[in-house]
């Protein structure tokens, strides 16, 4: 079977410096992808290799087995999209104009109303409906960044990039947002800093070092105590839950013994 999405041997050279070396991976349909590691790693540069805003200066990307680099730029529009770290609109624009941008690949595709079905479905799906008519910039930090996801959505990817899409959130209003996104049954690949929201958001994990792939496997691997000691020099401890049936993943410095008196 073909995978949606497949990195073959990596590698982006700048000013001398190797950022992401001899990477390979596969993405299946429906997969999330979370990309980790320590500052300086390479998460965003492979991200964006993967999604085409980066040429490689070594291996290929394919989407459904064509090469990435033989697409156009309106093709790749049809089907990618990506939410990055920063994003700066008119804050005149109107929350509904804003994410009907997401259109603009499908001009002409659909009829006039079913274009705005999409876009108020995409409002709907992201707790957004009932600001369509206020500005963006009237809009908080967080109903920005689900305003950059309703937009994304709007455009209707096969797949969906997501560069850091929980910086300047609050606790809770970062893995709110990352639980609407598996909700949107559409295949995922994000960069994430925060190591705990990793487990419940992906289905994979990718975990950078030193501008090379370390380790590629589900959630609970990837996050074992050696991978996770070796990468950010923490530890991970699993814990049961005091009042519920789950387990609680944590994240903590390494003890130091205490020196003598």
């Amino acid at each position: 079977m073909t995978p949606l999405l497949e990195a073959r041997g990596l590698s982006a050279l700048a000013n001398g410096r190797m950022l992401v070396d001899d990477v390979s991976l596969t993405l299946a349909p429906g997969e999330r992808l979370a990309i980790i590691g320590p500052n300086g790693a390479g998460k965003t540069t492979l991200l964006r290799m993967l999604c085409g805003a980066l040429s490689p200066s070594g291996g290929e990307v394919r989407l459904s087995g064509r090469r990435l680099d033989k697409f156009t730029a309106a093709e790749r529009a049809l089907s990618m999209a990506v939410v990055g770290q920063t994003d700066h609109p008119d804050p005149r624009l109107a929350l509904i104009d804003y994410v009907e941008l997401g259109r603009v690949p499908h001009t002409g595709l659909r009829r006039k109303r079913e274009e705005r079905d999409i876009v108020v479905d995409a409002l709907r799906r992201t707790g957004l409906l009932p600001l369509l008519a206020r500005t963006i910039g009237s809009l908080s930090g967080g109903e920005r960044q689900r305003a950059q996801l309703a937009r994304a959505i709007a455009q209707e990817p096969r797949i969906l990039f997501l560069d850091e899409p929980t910086n300047h959130l609050d606790p809770r209003a970062r893995g709110e947002l990352l639980e609407m996104v598996t909700g949107f049954d559409t295949t995922v690949v994000a960069v994430l800093h925060d190591l705990a929201l990793v487990a419940p958001f992906a289905t994979s994990v990718a975990v950078m070092k030193e501008a090379r792939l370390h380790a590629l496997a589900p959630p609970r691997e990837a996050l074992n105590h050696h991978v996770i000691r070796q990468v950010f020099g923490i530890d991970v401890l699993r814990l049961p839950h005091p009042t519920e049936d789950r387990e609680l993943t944590v994240f903590d410095l390494p003890g130091r013994a205490s020196s003598p008196s």
